[in-house]
This record gives C-alpha cells, sequence and structure tokens, in this order.
C-alpha cells in the first residue's frame, strides 16, 4: 500500500486531495499547521482498502520538524509520495503591502514547499523509494496578470520554478516532481478574497464571484475536488514520465 504526506490538509483543497486519495487506496498522512483539523481530516478518510492514516500538526515553515514527519512516515510506513500544498494569501495593493505580510507569504507558499520537498526527498532518497512529490501553486504562479496579490503571484511563480529545478535534480533518484495550478477554487479562502477584492476595487462580493466565473471558459467556479483529481493524475503511475512540469487545473481561466 502506497503512502502519501499532504501538508495543509485539515481544509479545503488539502482535505479534498486526502479524502480523494483515501478513497482511491492510499494511506494518507494528513498534516496541518491546526492539529485539530489535521485530526478531522484523518478520521474523515475510508478505510475501505485496511488502509492506517495518520495526522500531525506541522507548521512547513519549520524545517526540522518536516524532516521529523518525514522521517518517522519513511520508517513506519514507507513514503511514497509528498504533497505540499500549504499555502496562505491576502490581499493588499502592491504599493501598501507590509513588509511582515511578505515575509509571511514567502515563509509558508515558497519556503514551506522547499523546507518539505527537501524533507520528503531526503527520506525517499534514504530509504531507496522511487517516489513522487506536488506542489500546489496556482495560475497566478503563470501570470502576474492578478490584482492585489504581488506578493502572492511572487510565491507562486517560485513555486513553478523550484519545481523544475527539484525535478532536474531528483530524476536521478527517481523521483519526480511536477506542480498543479488551481484557478478559481471555491473554499473558504475564496470567500475572503471575495470580500478583499470587492472592498480594494469598490466593487461587491457577488460583482467579483460572477467576474471569476466569466473569466473561466468552462463557466463555473472550480471545486477543490478539481484540484484534487489533478494531483491524483500526477501521483499515478500513468504520470511516470512526466516531471517538471505545472498542471494547469483551472477550467481554462489560464491557458499555457
Amino acid at each position: 500500500m502506497s503512502t502519501v504526506v499532504i501538508t495543509g490538509s485539515g481544509s479545503g483543497i488539502g482535505r479534498a486531495i486526502a479524502v480523494m486519495l483515501a478513497d482511491r487506496g492510499w494511506a494518507v498522512v494528513a498534516t496541518d499547521v491546526n492539529e485539530a483539523a489535521a485530526a478531522d481530516t484523518r478520521d474523515l478518510l475510508s478505510t475501505a482498502a485496511g488502509q492506517t492514516h495518520l495526522s500531525y500538526q506541522l507548521d512547513v515553515t519549520n524545517g526540522e520538524a518536516a524532516q521529523a514527519v518525514a522521517n518517522e512516515v519513511a520508517s513506519n510506513l514507507g513514503l511514497d509520495a509528498w504533497v505540499s500544498n500549504a499555502g496562505i494569501s491576502f490581499m493588499e495593493r502592491f504599493v501598501d503591502i507590509p513588509r511582515e505580510k511578505l515575509d509571511l507569504t514567502l515563509d509558508v507558499n515558497l519556503k514551506g514547499v522547499f523546507l518539505c520537498g527537501q524533507a520528503a526527498a531526503r527520506a525517499m532518497i534514504r530509504t531507496g523509494r522511487a517516489g513522487r512529490i506536488v506542489n500546489t501553486a496556482s495560475m497566478a504562479g503563470k501570470q502576474g496578470r492578478v490584482p492585489f496579490l504581488a506578493d502572492y503571484v511572487a510565491s507562486k511563480f517560485g513555486v513553478v520554478g523550484l519545481t523544475q529545478a527539484m525535478a532536474f535534480e531528483l530524476a536521478e533518484n527517481n523521483i519526480t516532481v511536477n506542480a498543479v495550478c488551481p484557478g478559481f477554487v471555491a473554499t473558504a479562502m475564496q470567500e475572503r478574497e471575495l470580500a478583499w477584492e470587492a472592498a480594494l476595487s469598490g466593487s461587491t462580493p457577488e460583482a467579483v464571484r460572477d467576474s471569476w466565473v466569466a473569466a473561466t471558459p468552462l463557466g463555473r467556479l472550480q471545486t477543490p475536488e478539481d484540484v484534487a483529481r489533478g494531483v491524483s493524475f500526477l501521483l499515478s503511475d500513468d504520470a511516470a514520465f512526466i516531471t517538471g512540469e505545472s498542471l494547469s487545473v483551472n477550467g481554462g481561466a489560464y491557458m499555457d
């Protein structure tokens, strides 16, 4: 049975990834900075295939903590895959973004992916495991034409580049590294962003939501499950010869 660690899996996209992978037979290790949320996700997971699921509190900006989780899972269960999904956002005009908010965004969204990627790769190499790593980027990691999210854009462009660099170096260890790039995903984070963008643009959350749907050719906001399907594909045998890619999963809102 294959085992996957998922960061930021206490809610939203991360929880959807955990649920879908468990339904597809993976043993899931749910992690989140909120320990109770990670445990709640663990308790939701299917055990129809006899899996044992675990949960850990994990702050992805703490490299030592990430390494401890990776080592424990690798030694006790075998670490086959790691999904670096944890991320944050806030909205402000570029000229008004405070340094502390910039530092926090880069620490969680980019440095966290870097540190967790290191931890996972080291554990996989130590145990001789051919593995898969998937990072959650964003369509904002492929285009900067996004209002009020300059720090977020910078972090996600970094994830796309980091994914390629990791894939290039880790290929000799039979570890593939890819990313998913979601668009307008209906989550609690999105609800906050709707309110922020409306306030900053002098609009309403309803009008902002309508504009996001209008910008998506498939004509709806995407669900966390849409993203989870992309992650599941990249972890599957069907993606065995794919590495260094950042898969757009956004209903056509950004095409490259």
